[in-house]
């Protein structure tokens, strides 16, 4: 049987172990696997766009376990009461390619990229940093504030949207939980005084959502919106001022801010600055940029965190996804579709 931790069970994890507890977890899975970056198959995402947006699927393995995840963005689906982005993935056994674990991802995507991007501010913003920006209250903002402050101790918050139900949401998500949140009218209030920057948007179209005069020296964006071609936030001028860091180069360069620049622009990886082989910030004023779009690793990461984190209890469920007769030369022995001729 394979085991499946449905949205459901998901949600009832978060419930019983706290968000913020859950993405500081998952940081450690991260850093473990981006650390062991070799280990991997790397390829990019394999895509499929139409008109309303894209479908997904984002593989790897590490020699012993394999992993994928399925996920769509249709940044039309709020108007049309569905989700931008849904998912599902699977951890299955490479020395014998059974499924082992299947688990919705929705959640799961959220939670890993809040992890994500607070684990690589924790490498690259300054160690003072006291608050974050948001640029756009969508269904990613939460996660981020969690995490920024489970691996930070950012606890400030400058929110800005176009739409005001979204920072009201926010407000009504994150006041409770202690945050102080101050609501912007515009992009230059929101990120006056912020230490660090979050993009996320979700409009499938080149867009400037942060100008490089808005980004004061020693800030560290995280732009995590753009992820698949045609799509950016950040202004081109603000990469040429900044360090910029992504998850995998070759699907960044497709799918990422950096689409808008020249093949040959200087980037560093994420592993890299983990692992030492290439430096932290290097000093107070220097600009930092994490271009994020979302890798296979980090999902094999969430997928391996949320097993060991649910396993053996009454969160997950089994599925019974492997035909398995008795004799695995006659498969045809599960259809009995033959019966005595009276």
């Amino acid at each position: 049987m394979t085991q499946l931790l449905d949205v459901t069970g998901a949600a009832r994890w978060i419930r019983r172990d706290g968000a913020e507890r859950i993405l500081t977890r998952m940081a450690q899975y991260l850093e473990a696997d981006y650390r062991r970056w070799e280990s991997f198959e790397k390829i990019p995402r394999i895509a499929s766009h139409t008109p309303l947006g894209v479908i997904e699927l984002m593989p790897t393995s590490d020699g012993e376990t394999y992993s994928f995840k399925y996920v769509n963005g249709h940044p039309s689906n709020p108007a049309r009461g569905f989700q931008t982005v849904t998912a599902f993935g699977a951890l299955a056994d490479v020395d014998n390619g059974y499924p082992v674990f299947l688990a919705e991802m929705t959640l799961l995507t959220a939670l890993r990229t809040g992890a994500l991007s607070a684990l690589a501010a924790r490498y690259l913003a300054r160690p003072d940093s006291r608050v974050l920006a948001l640029v756009r209250a969508g269904s990613q903002s939460e996660f981020q504030a969690l995490a920024m402050r489970g691996l930070l101790g950012i606890e400030e918050l400058r929110v800005v949207d176009v739409d005001p139900a979204a920072m009201a949401k926010l407000r009504r998500n994150l006041e409770p939980l202690g945050f102080r949140i101050h609501d912007a009218e515009t992009v230059d209030e929101a990120v006056d005084g912020a230490d660090v920057i979050t993009t996320c948007t979700a409009d499938k179209t080149r867009a400037t959502v942060l100008r490089a005069d808005q980004v004061r020296p020693g800030v560290h964006v995280n732009a995590i919106g753009g992820d698949c071609p045609g799509k950016t936030e950040l202004e081109a001028a603000l990469l040429e001022r900044a360090r910029v860091v992504v998850e995998f180069a070759p699907q960044t360069r497709i799918e990422g801010e950096i689409q808008q620049m020249a093949p040959d622009f200087p980037v560093t990886e994420l592993w890299e600055v983990l692992t030492g082989a290439a430096p932290r910030r290097r000093d107070a004023e220097e600009i930092t940029v994490l271009d994020s779009v979302g890798f296979a690793i980090s999902d094999f990461s969430a997928l391996r965190c949320a097993r060991d984190a649910t396993a053996g209890t009454d969160l997950e469920a089994s599925v019974d996804l492997v035909a398995d007769p008795d004799d695995p030369k006659d498969l045809f022995s599960l259809v009995d579709v033959l019966a005595p001729v009276p």
